[in-house]
């Protein structure tokens, strides 16, 4: 094995989160290193050749690979050091923090490190994890491969095929087959209703002419080597597909758009205690959860619609890194005393809320604002969301005129003069207003 090397903060996954976190620790003066597993930094957004990101970020609109050049660009101005393919086999805590066993192209390597960042993002589930009979030919790919082959490899999948799934990455994709040449015959949900943003709906499906049908499912596949076409059937209100509507449409490709799986192998190695709404680690206003030391950011900590809210849980996360590795951070203030213990009070929603982040506050350190991201379960029309402590006080009070779950939602609640104690809740509640 390679000699050691030490570090304040390490941080796992070179994508838009990642980026973020390794170039916010630095500035917060911690020595940090920058781990990822591919040849180039960027994530998926090294694929993403559509506009539409960084309107809050940079204030224009950017394309995938141009938001990732302006993170990455920003990183060759700090002391962080990148290893790339560079793959975390092993991490066991220590007496100082953490230790770290890399794969890399040299053979094995050893990292110290006092702190941890998991920016590792999020994979795609595939057609077995959706229960799709059939079995196993080509042409049947997620909607992020398919991405992948048109993108960055110049070629077309397939010629006609049928979309699964109504999540952003499937319309994305339904629209750039469509320009490439492919016949796309819909997109299918099984949902009743739309999972991507309105934005997509209309600008993917609706301005090409697509068709995107509800309440419909693919339940097999037919073909050996190469698919030759899939069932479709409509279903019920759990999604069972119902008998006697069951129709084979000839197809040679079945894109997968099915939902997002936060990647938090790692954190669950670590003993990492894992929401079950968001699929990633439970968290405070720092984003460290609840091991000392380890913090989460991005879509490995829940899967967000934009990436602007990926980086700036980044930001969060890095520079909350290196004020626990003792590092000065942010007002000049150092980590001493700060150990990730002590007060904490939480953070809950009535059956109204998908999922909420952070879910706890340590008030040990307690800013005057908290930053809150959360999810309806449901659809609803004009809504009023009321944030109040176990108190009664309230901190926060707005009418939504419409709330989905695809989008994520951001508020900011004022908490330091809450006068909130150990064991304390802030109750988020939701109260349907009107139509």
């Amino acid at each position: 094995m390679n000699n050691a090397q030490a570090a304040d903060v390490a941080v796992i996954g070179g994508g838009p989160a990642g980026l973020a976190a390794a170039i916010a620790a630095d500035r917060a003066g911690a020595k940090t290193i920058l781990i990822e597993r591919e040849p180039r930094l960027g994530g998926i957004l090294k694929q993403c050749i559509h506009d539409g990101f960084g309107l809050i970020r940079f204030g224009e609109k950017l394309s995938g690979p141009e938001y990732s050049y302006r993170c990455i660009e920003e990183l060759r101005g700090t002391a962080v050091e990148p290893k790339l393919l560079s793959f975390v086999t092993r991490i066991n805590k220590t007496g100082k923090g953490f230790s770290l066993t890399l794969t890399e192209r040299r053979g094995l390597c050893s990292i110290s490190a006092k702190a941890l960042v998991l920016a590792t993002g999020c994979r795609e589930r595939t057609a077995r994890q959706v229960a799709i009979h059939g079995e196993r030919p080509a042409g049947v790919l997620t909607a992020g491969a398919a991405q992948y082959y048109t993108n960055i490899l110049g070629q077309l999948p397939c010629r006609r095929c049928v979309i699964l799934g109504s999540g952003d990455i499937g319309l994305i994709m339904a629209r750039r087959l469509h320009l490439e040449g492919a016949e796309v015959l819909g997109v299918y949900e099984a949902r009743p209703a739309p999972s991507g943003l309105f934005r997509n709906i209309a600008q993917c499906l609706d301005d090409f002419g697509i068709p995107l049908y509800t309440s419909r499912t693919v339940t097999q596949v037919f073909g050996r080597r190469h698919l030759e076409g899939v069932e479709l059937a409509a279903v019920d209100e759990a999604m069972r597909p119902i008998p006697g509507t069951e129709e084979r449409i000839t197809c040679d490709g079945l894109i997968l758009s099915v939902g997002l799986i936060p990647e938090n192998e790692l954190a669950e190695s670590l003993k990492v205690p894992i929401h079950q709404a968001t699929r990633g680690p439970v968290c405070d206003q720092h984003y460290m959860t609840a091991v000392p030391g380890i913090f989460c950011c991005g879509n490995a900590l829940q899967v967000n619609d934009l990436v602007d809210y990926v980086s700036e849980s980044g930001e969060t996360a890095g520079s909350s890194a290196a004020f626990y590795a003792g590092g000065e951070c942010i007002d000049g203030k150092t980590a001493s005393g700060s150990t990730g213990g002590g007060s904490i009070a939480g953070i809950t929603g009535d059956g109204g809320f998908l999922c909420m982040i952070p879910q706890r506050l340590d008030l040990n350190r307690l800013e005057d604002e908290v930053t809150v991201f959360f999810r309806s379960k449901s659809e609803r029309g004009k809504t009023l969301v009321r944030a109040r402590t176990s108190k009664g006080r309230e901190l926060f009070s707005r009418s939504y005129g419409q709330l989905r779950p695809p989008e994520m939602e951001r508020l900011i609640l004022k908490v330091k003069e809450a006068g909130l104690r150990g064991g304390d809740q802030i109750n988020f509640t939701m109260e349907e207003t009107g139509a």
